[in-house]
């Protein structure tokens, strides 16, 4: 009698045991619980602790938190025919956990096939010049694009980025002897104006000495000077017949 007794109890701490590990659930604060009764969705539970009736009920537990999914690189054909690779990456959280769970087998690889051909369709349809110069705007139109579609499924896209583009190597070639031939230009403006702002300078200078005769002079006898610094150097200098005057009175 006394082991029967004894067998019940321990059959009894055992069900119990069982009933509160397959009945009684921990939710996080970031965790949803989506909960079936007999195949029919029953509600939303957490987070805290929360208990299931075992086999007539069952839970799925949903993250809430921000999810980053990196979509594969691909090729893709811009609109000016130019074979480009480029990949993104999706950032994307779920808002209503009974749409993600009940709407859509795996939203996670829904989200990365949605974006892998709204990137596609978004680049094919714009030209390499945008595409390279304007990110955000195509990340922008990819998001647009792929948000509509999940929002159905209780996903929210928080953010697209393109993260590589990458161009086949004789365009690369191509676009560096045009980023050189464009640096050359530059040099050869900048060279062009700073020898017409001597020029003009020379132009004034020349006009400001012709409207006095005796700077003009004291200028020549500057350079005669500059010029006979260097004794070694031989020079005849032809002076002009007003300066020879100026020069008698001096002597």
């Amino acid at each position: 009698m006394a082991f029967d007794l004894f067998g019940v109890i321990c059959g009894g701490i055992f069900l119990v045991a069982v009933f509160l590990i397959t009945a009684v659930r921990v939710i996080y604060e970031y965790q949803r619980g989506v909960v079936f009764t007999l195949g029919k969705f029953s509600g939303v539970r957490g987070p805290g602790l929360t208990v299931i009736i075992p086999i007539l009920q069952e839970i799925r537990i949903v993250d809430m938190r921000i999810t980053t999914t990196d979509v594969p690189k691909q090729e893709i054909i811009t609109k000016d025919n130019v074979p480009i690779m480029a990949n993104t990456v999706v950032y994307f959280r779920v808002e209503k956990p009974e749409d993600a769970v009940i709407k859509i087998e795996d939203y996670h690889f829904a989200v990365s096939q949605y974006t892998q051909a709204a990137l596609r369709d978004v680049v094919g349809n714009s030209e390499l010049d945008v595409v390279l110069t304007q990110r955000e705007q195509i990340a922008d139109s990819i998001k647009k694009i792929v948000d509509a579609e999940t929002s159905e499924w209780g996903v929210d896209i928080s953010a697209i980025k393109i993260q590589e583009i990458e161009l086949p190597a004789e365009m690369k070639r191509a676009m560096a002897k045009q980023a050189e031939a464009e640096r050359d230009r530059r040099a050869t403006v900048i060279k062009s104006e700073g020898e017409l702002a001597a020029s003009k300078n020379l132009m004034k200078a020349a006009e400001n000495l012709s409207k006095s005769t005796g700077a003009l002079h004291l200028r020549t006898l500057q350079t005669i000077a500059e010029i006979a610094a260097d004794p070694s150097e031989k020079i005849v200098i032809f002076l002009p017949s007003e300066l020879k005057g100026v020069l008698e009175k001096l002597k």
